[in-house]
């Protein structure tokens, strides 16, 4: 799975990135901004990530798991492991030869106080007798050091090391607390960055002047500059890189998975087949699975977004896709309260043109309450989308027609409004063939027809509000099934409109595979979630995985395969159709795998080493070594001849049997036949060697 966590960076001679991602040290290339290889080897958390002084081809990294590594991060290879033995989390590796003997780590307490000058007094030994070349510094066990920004101004020192002449002067621009300063390799400018998401450039030694590169994305978290100050790079709350020039100029950005709260539903594109939800405030991210690479952002809200606490800004907080993917509705409101509440519920058409969406209609009053639930038919033929809310109602919502020409126009316009005594709905949902609409009030399941807007039945659920609703598919269309908030998952047989089963589980989320029987679901208890993969026509279990995290899973989707596995093994055969993924409340994505396909991406994971006289691109990696290989071909088999004197060669006669038998094939059991006679290449060769010899 894909781990959100601070990115950590080291950008190595304007070729390379370094950023820490879970546990693993992933390395891209500034110039194409693609992912190269990843240094594997940790077991936890990669904390802290520093190049070698001694070697600039190398890095060490630290971890959770109590590990340093050191890494020749050109071809991917863990050249030593540190057992430190205890939790890590920071690296510093000394890059001058100081002349004392031995050191000391130590902690400092930084008290609190008001003052713009502290002094700390309270300091206590680490470790001693350190040596004077270690190769990291790690915190002990049970000891952490702070450090807090309080004030919203730099200050600069100068000569601090001497007590009498040190000197300092203050800076200030941004609005809230610095989160990160670098300095360039000359030391003529300071970076720095904060919340405003405005990179600072200040001039060493002009007053007031500083440059400004606004709206880089989230809040600046970290900077670092090339060895040779022609590029800079930030990292941003939003999980993103931005790969910047001297010049202040933006030169590439590698954007991951946004770690934001996720308010929408997991969702695939059935276009692009990405993985869609939340993105950047006010966005939509397309994430391709495949790549592990961020496609593109789809802006919904339309406006521009503050970054600044406590303001209230709209939300994408509901999306959902038609069966082909030529539809796609948001919801999108503000405002905690019911009285400051606002919303609009916007439909998206995909333009073939710009292969995107491009708004399409705005419905400003969709509901007079939130809306809770939404999504659209699975048929192809008619397209309807249904929503649930708060106000006690649902609606259908179709394309409407004109009176006049009765054809088909391109907005759309509320069909139908239903309700049922009056309760809220809960969830909607549609058969796999669209024929029946099932919607959720409180305690109680109606079943619509969509042709007649006719309730056909209800099914009351044991006690307990619904929670989730879904349809089986192909073979097993005929079951509804249903959790409730008392811990309940119940099966209906829709043909008999009776209940099927029923088992006690408390199911926080209930994911259907759009393209099998097999149903998914995520079960909490005993602070961990376990999962159980099953078939509504049959209560046993099809595969169990207990503790599959520790904490709750409210969002899932099976993602379609773009060939089908031929899995024996019966406990993996509800993979082979798509491959589940699911993300936790620690925003972790994670997915389930065959051995067979974790061997083939070990396989496709090596890489090529890269040559260092050329750049380092997606057409090199492809093409390089197929050229490199041409070229030792093309070369000439006896360049001596070229460049050896012409007195002291030997006799062309002699030249000439050499050049000729350079040619003859070693296998000499190798016939032509023609006419019934057969003649040996070897024979042949020997011939035309005596024709040549005659003219010389």
């Amino acid at each position: 799975g894909f781990r959100f966590i601070t990115i950590i960076l080291k950008n190595l001679g304007c070729r390379f990135v370094l950023c820490a991602s879970g546990d693993l040290v992933k390395v891209y290339s500034t110039r194409t901004e693609e992912w190269l290889h990843s240094l594997q080897g940790h077991t936890n958390q990669v904390t802290g990530i520093t190049l070698n002084p001694a070697n600039h081809l190398q890095v060490y990294s630290c971890s959770v798991d109590g590990t340093v590594k050191l890494w020749d991060f050109i071809d991917g290879i863990l050249i030593k492991t540190f057992v430190i033995g205890c939790p890590l989390f920071a690296i510093y590796v000394l890059s001058v030869i100081v002349l004392s003997e031995c050191f000391q780590l130590v902690s400092v307490h930084l008290p609190k106080s008001a003052e713009q000058e502290v002094e700390a007094k309270e300091m206590s030994a680490v470790s001693s007798h350190i040596s004077k070349n270690p190769s990291c510094t790690a915190f002990g066990r049970g000891v952490r050091v702070h450090f807090f920004f309080f004030l919203v101004w730099i200050r600069l020192w100068r000569n601090f090391i001497h007590k009498k002449e040190y000197t300092y002067s203050t800076q200030h621009w941004h609005h809230n607390a610095v989160n990160t300063l670098c300095f360039t390799p000359e030391g003529t400018h300071l970076l720095s960055g904060g919340i405003e998401s405005v990179l600072v450039q200040w001039q060493y030694g002009a007053d007031n002047r500083k440059e400004f590169l606004p709206r880089l994305g989230g809040s600046i978290l970290h900077i670092s500059a090339s060895s040779d100050g022609q590029l800079f790079c930030t990292s941003h709350s939003d999980n993103k890189i931005t790969v910047i020039e001297s010049s202040f100029k933006v030169c590439g950005v590698i954007q991951g998975l946004v770690k934001d709260a996720v308010l929408t539903d997991l969702m695939i594109d059935p276009r692009s087949k990405a993985l869609v939800l939340n993105g950047k405030p006010g966005h939509l991210q397309f994430y391709s699975l495949l790549r592990d690479k961020h496609l593109y952002n789809l802006d919904i809200v339309q406006q521009e977004y503050i970054y600044e606490a406590g303001l209230d800004q709209f939300e994408v907080v509901k999306a959902a896709f038609d069966i082909k993917g030529s539809w796609l509705a948001t919801v999108e409101e503000r405002g905690k309260k019911s009285s400051d509440l606002e919303f609009f519920l916007k439909l998206w058409a995909f333009d073939e043109r710009t292969q995107s969406f491009v708004l399409n209609t705005t419905i400003t009053a969709a509901h007079t309450d939130r809306i809770i639930s939404m999504c659209f038919s699975s048929s192809e033929e008619t397209t309807m989308l249904v929503t649930a809310a708060e106000d006690s109602q649902f609606k259908a919502w179709c394309q409407g027609a004109d009176a006049d020409t009765q054809q088909d126009q391109n907005f759309w316009s509320c069909d139908f409004v239903g309700s049922y005594h009056k309760l809220n709905p809960t969830n909607c949902s549609f058969s796999a063939d669209s024929s029946l609409l099932a919607v959720s009030f409180q305690e109680v399941i109606t079943i619509w027809s969509p042709d007649t807007w006719e309730m056909l039945t209800t099914l009351c659920q044991p006690p307990g509000v619904i929670r989730d609703l879904c349809f089986g598919r192909l073979s097993c269309s005929k079951y509804l099934l249903g959790t409730t908030t008392k811990n309940l998952l119940c099966c209906w047989n829709l043909l008999t409109c009776e209940l099927e089963w029923s088992t006690s589980v408390d199911v926080s989320k209930l994911q259907p595979d759009p393209f099998s029987e097999n149903v998914a679901a995520f079960s909490y208890q005993s602070k961990h979630t376990d999962l159980f993969v099953f078939k509504p026509s049959e209560p046993r279990p099809l595969f169990t995985n207990k503790n599959v995290c520790s904490e709750k899973v409210h969002r899932a989707v099976f993602v379609p395969r773009e060939e089908p596995l031929n899995s024996c093994d019966e406990s993996t055969q509800w993979l082979n159709r798509s491959q589940l993924y699911f993300l936790t409340q620690n925003m972790d994505l994670l997915t389930f795998s065959t051995a067979t396909e974790e061997d083939r991406m070990l396989s496709s994971s090596k890489q090529l080493v890269i040559d260092d006289s050329v750049a380092v691109t997606p057409f090199y990696l492809l093409l390089g070594k197929h050229r490199q290989q041409q070229q030792k071909l093309n070369t000439q088999s006896h360049p001596a001849l070229l460049h050896t004197p012409a007195h002291v060669l030997p006799a062309a006669s002699v030249l000439c049997s050499m050049f000729v038998n350079s040619f003859l094939i070693s296998n000499t059991g190798v016939q032509l036949k023609s006419n019934g006679f057969s003649y040996s290449v070897m024979h042949l060769l020997s011939i035309s060697l005596k024709f040549l010899n005659s003219f010389i």
